[in-house]
């Protein structure tokens, strides 16, 4: 199964969205209050206002800076404007910065003012037409976005064009540009919303960072997909988080296991009302299982979720559900509905249930290859099917 190309662009998502709930509350951050209809007008206004800048269609645009309602558009607006989005770890310096902007071909960089210095240091060494600051400045994105009719441009996007290059962590050799398209991404979202039964009264929050494939492309856009209204943190902050489930009656929660270690032995935890937190989900490294445990006894209710994956295949794989904790829970799973899994030996043979190898994905979720490394991309993507690189062990029930 596979979406009709009408139905598969990042971009449409927000539309349908604005269309079935104009009124309904999509986005909160700091003391803004989007709409759905608010933020798909942002987004037209701040897509045409790039397009205004000379990008042309697949250009690319780089984004460096914390989580914002200023960041989320200009992902948003890039996707409108046929225009491929690069996120950046915000935390990046120097020549990790140099090469990821360098490699990429970014041409304009959308960044925050918080991180202004650190690419003003790499500005003489790469070649940029335009810096545009995010927000809290005059002639931000933001401004561009608030500001006049949200006039249509003429720029029709494809259902296979490039949205985003997703860099990979980049532990062994440099990090490589995962081709994601506005199919691929769309795919994802509907795993997403089925895998985590993402609905629109979840009351969302998301601190984890949006230069990273979890927080964007697992919770933000499938979220919006579905009509629910997100908070968003800028970066997570474990207190805060706290103070905000009790505050705002946070339903849902996902955070990175180095997250939730710190939190389920914070003193606040014993003086917070919780008790609106349904659904919780983590990700992106090992959860302990004695910290999963003390969570599971301490908050009985508290449906957890265990997401795995990687950037290459948008990045949502496989899943474990709240009802399979009890019997696997240090599982990460069964693969989410648009993606299949073999598990093989050095040599490219299924191995037997119970047995170490390689899991191999196919799924209309994969990136199109690496961006300008096509030696990487076919030794990864061979017979079809992309060669992950991480070992798994696979029992008969399929986990």
């Amino acid at each position: 199964m596979t979406l009709e190309p009408r139905a598969s662009t990042v971009d449409g998502v927000l539309r349908r969205s604005a269309a079935k709930y104009p009124h309904r509350e999509a986005l909160l951050f700091a003391d803004r209050v989007w709409t759905y209809r608010d933020l798909d007008d942002a987004v037209t206004r701040a897509a045409g206002y790039l397009r205004s800048l000379g990008l042309r269609t697949g250009d690319r645009v780089a984004a460096f800076g914390v989580n914002s309602d200023a960041y989320a558009i200009g992902f948003l607006a890039c996707a409108r404007a046929g225009l491929v989005h690069v996120p950046v770890n915000y935390a990046l310096r120097g020549d990790e910065l140099t090469y990821l902007l360098f490699q990429s071909g970014c041409r304009v960089v959308l960044v925050d003012p918080a991180q202004r210095a650190a690419l003003d240091d790499v500005r003489d060494a790469i070649d940029l037409d335009r810096v545009v600051t995010l927000r809290d400045a005059d002639d931000s994105l933001l401004t561009h976005a608030r500001a006049g009719e949200p006039t249509e441009i003429d720029v029709t996007v494809q259902s296979e064009d490039l949205v985003q290059l997703l860099y990979t962590s980049g532990t062994t050799s440099k990090p490589k540009g995962a081709m994601m398209s506005h199919s691929a991404l769309v795919h994802e979202y509907v795993s997403c919303v089925l895998a985590l039964d993402l609905a629109a009264d979840d009351d969302p929050l998301i601190c984890m960072p949006l230069y990273h494939s979890a927080g964007m492309h697992v919770f933000l856009l499938p979220y919006l997909s579905v009509g629910a209204t997100i908070r968003l943190m800028e970066a997570p902050d474990v207190a805060e988080i706290l103070r905000r489930i009790e505050a705002d009656k946070i339903g849902s929660l996902f955070l990175a296991p180095t997250v939730w270690v710190p939190l389920s032995g914070h003193p606040d935890l014993a003086t917070r009302d919780l008790s609106s937190l349904k659904k919780a989900q983590y990700g992106a490294s090992i959860m302990p299982v004695t910290v999963l445990e003390r969570l599971r006894a301490r908050y009985p209710d508290l449906g957890f979720y265990n997401c795995f994956g990687q950037s290459e295949i948008g990045p949502l794989a496989t899943v474990l559900r709240p009802e399979e904790h009890d019997e696997r829970p240090a599982s990460c799973g069964t693969p989410v509905f648009f993606v299949e899994t073999r598990v093989v030996d050095p040599e490219g043979n299924d191995v037997e249930p119970g047995t170490s190898g390689e899991v191999l994905y196919r799924s209309p979720q994969l990136c199109q290859g690496y961006w300008d490394k096509p030696d990487a991309t076919a030794e990864a993507f061979a017979d079809g099917w992309f060669h992950s690189g991480d070992l798994v062990i696979r029992d008969e029930q399929g986990y």
